[in-house]
């Protein structure tokens, strides 16, 4: 009485945890049972894995079936086990040779007439099956994704009765290709749209050069939105490396589609009524949220204080640490979370504070408590802050256009480049020794007089020299000049209601 094993994967995040898959068939009462820990879904693949094989015009033996997941102290969560649980069973069955499995290890989800569906975390299971010396077999739809993780063996099948033939020796399966990862122009709406804030157009460039945090702030219909909107295509494209990170992040979440790999930075804008769960991630299976979607890229959110104060309380430790860490009774899952953050939010409940024919009658109280809504500790993490008045109508239907989105993006492009060959990283990760190394002696003493007399914290004067450091690389200047720490003060505000008023 042999056991059938074939090798899977569980998730940690974006880790892969190695699970085995072991089928026993032996004489007793008919019976079918998955052991080893399986959630409702994996509990479920029995009946999905026997409708399979009917559609195959298999039956199981009128024996006792017995599936091990090992080890059986890790929770199996997902459709994906249904691949590997049928194959497994085959092989006992000796329906298909055993050593042929042996090199592999399978996820798929089977559908009731032996079709092989897509499943979340493909990518990171071609990593791990790599790292292994492993095979895998996949759905056929997610082939190139897998080949993603460079010379391994994929058997990518449309559905079961193509996996047998291929596995008896009936039938060759081609192997897959990973569609080239080509650089993509930037799209979306041009930064020319944008008629007048050319203070907030500057602000922006420098946010993204650094990939500094950006507040803006103003009343509705000044154009923060879409400002925010624009940011995307000023961003320089993703490192293979960074391409890598990402796309294990959007595999886990299901988010890859045809087996493409893109090259963009993310841009994530979820809606103010998103929960803690939806921001930082969560879940029965502590899924990824917006900030490690975003991972790499911008997380937008418009309307900024109506946002539920815990989700935003929330995101403080991610954007110091660039990680994101989900604690649960039975594991902790951590996803990676280094994203640059844009907030736009109004000065008070009705938009017009400041503005007295318009301001409502509780002014400057409705402001105070809007403002009230954003916790100090939050708002110092924000690099920069700028406040946005509206356009007069007279300038906004005769104001010719502004500078275009590729004539920053290469000013922004520039940057990031010295910014790589000095520290190998983008100056928003950049320490303070490296900073204060590079700094004109009267900029430093600016800086230190500016820090007392705003108060400013250990984070508000470190985040001012790594702004200040954006700012003159913009200039292509080696040095950090009076000037550009003077400009980078300027984005600073140290009291919300002041920098509101």
């Amino acid at each position: 009485m042999s056991i059938a094993r074939l090798a899977t994967f569980a998730f940690s995040g974006i880790e892969t945890l190695p699970v085995e898959v072991q089928v026993q068939i032996s004489a007793g009462l008919p019976a079918f049972m998955v052991v080893g820990l399986p959630d409702k879904a994996v509990a479920e693949s029995r009946e999905r894995v026997r409708a399979a094989l009917t559609g195959l015009g298999l039956s199981l033996p009128p024996k006792r079936v017995l599936v091990n997941l090992a080890p059986a102290d890790i929770q199996k969560e997902g459709s994906h086990f249904d691949l590997p649980i049928a194959l497994a069973v085959l092989a006992a069955m000796d329906v298909v040779p055993r050593e042929e499995l042996a090199g592999f290890a399978a996820l798929g989800e089977l559908a009731l007439d032996g079709a092989i569906g897509p499943v979340a975390g493909i990518l990171p299971a071609a990593l791990g099956a790599a790292a292994r010396g492993l095979g895998l077999i996949c759905p056929g739809a997610q082939g190139p994704e897998a080949a993603w993780a460079g010379e391994i063996e994929i058997l990518a099948a449309g559905d079961l009765r193509q996996l047998i033939a291929h596995l008896t020796g009936r039938q060759v399966l081609a192997p897959p290709a990973a569609p080239a990862l080509q650089a993509e122009a930037p799209g979306g709406p041009c930064l020319s749209d944008v008629k007048g804030q050319e203070s907030a157009k500057r602000a922006m460039e420098i946010a993204a050069a650094g990939q500094h945090n950006l507040l803006l702030i103003g009343p509705p219909g000044s154009g923060k939105s879409m400002l925010a909107a624009r940011l995307p295509t000023l961003l320089p494209d993703l490192t293979p490396r960074e391409a890598l990170e990402v796309s294990l992040v959007r595999s886990v979440a299901g988010l890859i589609e045809h087996g493409r790999i893109s090259s963009r930075p993310p841009f994530r804008d979820p809606h103010h009524s998103a929960s803690q769960a939806a921001l930082v991630g969560g879940g029965p299976r502590a899924k990824p949220g917006e900030i490690s979607l975003a991972h790499r890229g911008v997380l937008f959110l418009d309307e900024w204080p109506e946002f539920p104060r815990p989700a935003l309380e929330a995101l403080r430790q991610p954007m110091e640490s660039g990680v994101c860490t989900i604690s649960r009774a039975a594991a902790h899952v951590t996803y990676p979370a280094r994203v640059q953050l844009v907030a736009a939010m109004n000065p008070c409940r009705c938009g017009h504070l400041g503005d007295q024919p318009r301001e409502c009658g509780q002014a400057p109280r409705c402001g105070e408590q809007y403002q009230g809504r954003l916790s100090g500790p939050l708002l110092d993490r924000m690099d920069l802050t700028i406040g946005m008045a509206p356009i007069p109508p007279s300038e906004l239907a005769r104001a010719p256009r502004g500078e275009n989105s590729p004539a920053v993006a290469r000013r922004v492009a520039q940057a990031r480049a010295l910014q790589r060959d000095r520290s190998g990283t983008v100056n928003a990760e950049a320490t303070l020794e490296e900073l204060t190394g590079r700094t004109d002696p009267d900029a430093l003493s600016l800086a230190e007089r500016a820090a007392v007399q705003l108060g400013l914290s250990s984070r508000g004067f470190t985040r001012c020299f790594r702004v200040a450091r954006s700012i003159a690389d913009l200039a292509g200047d080696e040095v950090i000049r009076r000037a550009h720490m003077a400009e980078a003060l300027a984005f600073r505000h140290r009291v919300p209601g002041q920098a509101m008023r």
